[in-house]
């Protein structure tokens, strides 16, 4: 178990190009335990990509990516399938089986993450009513809205109980009371020890949420803004359009 405020994933310096394109640039970033720290900027900024990296999914060029196992920081491409199992996530396609039910494919995440089968089952039968999925829990996956395959991919990201959470647009498609359901879940889970990471575009809604809010932009790390502040798009895109400036005349 992680104790409260330690670093739980840290990036140090990660750059990655693909071809001619530089899409992270010197990136570093750390995770801590029991806190929500939001990664914002425009499309095209990273965030995927860098998330990608963090869980391995891409190889960095440059730099390195550590999460905390066991009490020891160990390198991402170093991870056991045992480390693995304390991390969720949500990036891109929400995860499912399109042949599969709802409640089948949160038991089947579950599982892959070595909950045994009758707890797999509670866990899904709890994110189900948690995500409001009820009525399409014997439902295949291949029929649901945009919205509700997203709130499928959350309950299989959280069902296992994660200390490190890893949500790239999780509100993607979703309706205010979805949203609302977002923002109680990952609330929760920061107060049960969770290191949590969030990408996204609804800037006011970071800023209900987050600890820590870091700006993304061409690559690279351009700064923070104060969770709970004024006017905080203005002030995003004040950073933004400093750090276009500051390229320009480079």
């Amino acid at each position: 178990m992680t104790t409260a405020n330690e670093v739980v994933l840290a990036a140090r310096d990660v750059e990655k190009r693909f071809r001619d394109e530089v899409a992270l640039r010197g990136v570093s970033l750390r995770l801590r335990a029991g806190r929500i720290h939001a990664l914002v900027g425009l499309n095209g900024a990273g965030k995927t990509t860098f998330m990608r990296t963090m869980l391995g999914m891409i190889r960095p060029d440059a730099g390195d990516v550590s999460i905390r196992v066991g009490g020891e920081d160990v390198a991402v491409e170093r991870i056991s399938p045992v480390g693995w199992r304390a991390v969720g996530h949500l990036v891109e396609a929400p995860f499912s089986y399109p042949e599969l039910t709802v409640s089948e494919t949160i038991i089947a995440a579950a599982r892959l993450h070595s909950l045994p089968r009758t707890a797999a089952a509670a866990a899904a039968q709890e994110m189900i009513d948690r995500l409001a999925l009820g009525h399409w829990a014997d439902r295949r996956t291949h029929t649901l809205s945009l919205g509700n395959r997203q709130r499928l991919g959350l309950a299989c990201a959280l069902a296992h109980d994660p200390q490190l959470l890893i949500l790239d647009e999780p509100a993607n498609g979703l309706d205010p009371a979805g949203v609302l359901l977002i923002r109680t879940l990952l609330r929760e889970a920061a107060a049960a020890g969770a290191a949590i990471l969030i990408s996204s575009h609804h800037l006011d809604e970071m800023a209900r949420i987050a600890d820590t809010i870091t700006v993304m932009h061409a690559g690279r790390i351009v700064g923070m803004l104060p969770p709970n502040g004024a006017d905080i798009e203005r002030q995003f895109f004040d950073m933004v359009y400093a750090a276009d400036e500051a390229e320009a005349i480079r």
